[in-house]
């Protein structure tokens, strides 16, 4: 007779769970969602401390991020090629010189709007049209720079900067190292970097010092090397920090920063001036 009441008992306790309400949306996500090892980012958040366990969302991330850095890249190419080997170019540009200041105004105004504000970098098509914008900037701003070199250092600058962009990356994309957990050591290589810059644009005005405009150039190229390998470790995902997949317009940018800055700063280490 007990085992019969008992019986009863969980009948009704079995009836009386499955009465119960489902839960809701927040409380079966409150433990994470099966693409990522922790809780969803906020909407101001674009690195976590998470690692991607779906690989075709990192997959379609990064063919994203690498298409467009491809776009940017081959139109940079092309308009360094332009203005250095077209003499008419050269003169108008060097006897314009506001249009370069002009460039670095808007390459500082979209860079720091696509850096600062989050909504407008993930907003279609505001966040490829900044992203256009920025990318003719720097890329006049890079050309107006080789322009004032030889057309053999240039080629010669370029494939040095080639080599040392797949090394760094394929580097980033099998190594054990974690660059990510590196900040201490890129904030230290950024402040040296901006002192030495800053010792360097002091001087300049007063006399010509060649081998301090080497080191600042060396040191510019090993800083943007290093960010290099940062960012692209953020792309990849699977390190202590990765980037956000909604990101993709501010991974690039960082990339073809990085690239660009280490182009400038190769050549102004090996380049010769005509």
């Amino acid at each position: 007779m007990t085992q019969g009441k008992l019986s009863v008992i969980n009948k009704s306790n079995e009836g009386s769970s499955l009465a119960l309400h489902p839960p809701s949306y927040q409380e079966a996500t409150a433990g994470g969602s099966p693409s990522y090892s922790g809780s969803y980012l906020d909407e101001g958040e674009m690195f976590t401390q998470f690692s991607w366990d779906d690989l075709n969302i990192r997959r379609t991330f990064v063919r994203k991020v690498y298409a467009i850095l491809a776009l940017q890249l081959s139109f940079t190419l092309a308009i360094v090629s332009l203005f250095t080997f077209c003499e008419p170019i050269q003169d108008y540009i060097h006897s314009n010189p506001e249009w370069y200041w002009a460039a670095y105004a808007v390459f500082l105004v979209t860079y720091v709007t696509l850096s600062c504000c989050g909504q407008l970098r993930r907003r279609f098509p505001w966040n490829l049209i900044l992203l256009v914008i920025f990318t003719l900037s720097l890329t006049y701003m890079t050309g107006m720079l080789s322009s004032y070199y030889n057309t053999k250092s240039v080629m010669i600058c370029l494939g040095i900067t080639v080599l040392v962009c797949l090394s760094v990356s394929v580097f980033s994309f099998q190594t054990k190292i974690d660059v990510t957990s590196c900040q201490g050591v890129l904030c230290i290589m950024c402040i040296l970097f901006f002192i030495c810059g800053l010792v360097l644009s002091l001087i300049l005005p007063f006399s010509h010092v060649p081998w301090m405009q080497a080191l600042f150039a060396a040191l510019g190229a090993i800083v943007f090397s290093m960010f290099l390998a940062f960012d692209t470790q953020l792309l990849m995902g699977k390190k202590r920090y990765s980037i956000s997949p909604e990101e993709y317009i501010f991974a690039t940018l960082n990339i073809y920063l990085d690239i660009v800055y280490i182009f400038s700063f190769i050549l102004q280490f090996f380049g010769n001036r005509e």
